[in-house]
């Protein structure tokens, strides 16, 4: 019998719903692997609220790189929440970034629209985690479908979101030779 191959995936996030998301991402790309995944509390270096897509961007990168420097991996996976005024109003969205010793991957989730005044509160300085559990008097929904979950009628969930983009953004590590040109 063939030894499998271990594959070591390290987190910027202790948050439950990031850590399954790329554990279940490297584990489907790499069917005959087995997949460790652990989640290191990364600074982000932004606020806890960003409120635009470069701060967002900016915390993912800012991730990758703390774990990059304190600990051995295969993968380093980053995901950073945000929100930003879009062409078409409020909304949110996550980007993920992805890096091996050698490689780095930015990609971005699709973007949930906002209402109004919950972007209203998050101008006020609030965040949106909170902002949603006082609004639909739920409890810590950022470690569960968060604001996706609840405003699709769970059709969508923060983990479904962050499954698709780092899904996508795993294709340079799939085609290194394409992506490499």
């Amino acid at each position: 019998m063939m030894e499998q191959k271990l594959i070591k995936v390290v987190v910027g996030s202790k948050n439950p719903v990031k850590v399954n998301a790329s554990r279940s991402v490297i584990a489907q790309l790499y069917p005959d692997c087995i997949v460790e995944c652990e989640g290191l509390n990364a600074a982000s270096n932004v606020p806890d609220q960003p409120m635009n897509a470069a701060e967002t961007r900016d915390g993912a990168i800012n991730r990758v790189k703390y774990c990059q420097q304190h600990a051995d991996a295969d993968f380093y996976i980053a995901i950073e929440g945000g929100v930003d005024l879009l062409d078409d109003g409020p909304a949110t969205f996550a980007y993920v970034v992805i890096a091996s010793k050698d490689q780095l991957s930015v990609g971005r989730s699709a973007a949930l629209p906002l209402p109004a005044p919950i972007y209203q509160s998050l101008l006020d300085g609030e965040e949106l985690g909170p902002v949603m559990d006082k609004l639909f008097k739920t409890v810590n929904i950022k470690h569960k479908g968060g604001a996706i979950g609840l405003l699709t009628n769970g059709h969508a969930t923060r983990e479904s979101n962050y499954t698709q983009a780092l899904t996508l953004a795993m294709a340079p590590f799939l085609y290194p030779d394409l992506y490499g040109q």
